[in-house]
């Protein structure tokens, strides 16, 4: 499947599949899963990178067949400043290499100040620092998803 806009990603689900959003780090994947409607993004959970590409494409296999994902939204941390660096180069080829193993649909969401925007959330909602730092790829991988959905419904 082809890298798609969130408009060509929604033309390109089947009817009622869900949307997996991805926050891709160095040491987990933060998850988050849409409604079947695409409307709200829930946060799912999150895996821990394996040493291998092969170990992190199997536990998203899980997730997919688990939330009946039918696509993917991942976040791209380009730079302030709208340029792509290395890590929106590692994040483009962790993409490249899932698409070679999982044949769904996948667009990309720039994902500026995702974890920002939810660490600040957290710290207001006065959640410890403890719990924010289990919560906060997950959360930011909802964020990230949200952002797509609302693009979707806005046509």
């Amino acid at each position: 499947m082809p890298v798609l806009d969130p408009l060509g990603l929604k033309a390109a689900l089947a009817p009622g599949a869900r949307l997996l959003g991805l926050d891709v780090g160095i040491r987990t994947i933060g998850m988050a899963i849409s409604d079947p409607r695409l409307v709200v993004a829930s946060p799912v959970g999150t895996i821990r990178r394996g040493k291998r590409f092969r170990d992190d494409a199997a536990a998203l296999q899980a997730a997919v067949e688990q939330h009946r994902a039918g696509g993917f939204v991942v976040g791209l941390p380009v730079n302030m400043d709208g340029s792509e660096g290395p890590r929106c180069q590692s994040v483009r080829q962790f993409a490249a290499n899932l698409l070679g193993v999982i044949d769904l649909p996948l667009a990309f969401w720039d994902e500026r100040l995702s974890t920002v925007a939810v660490t600040r959330a957290m710290i207001e909602a006065d959640m410890s620092r403890a719990r924010r730092a289990q919560a906060v790829d997950t959360a930011a991988a909802a964020y990230i998803l949200q952002g797509c959905l609302d693009r979707i419904a806005r046509g």
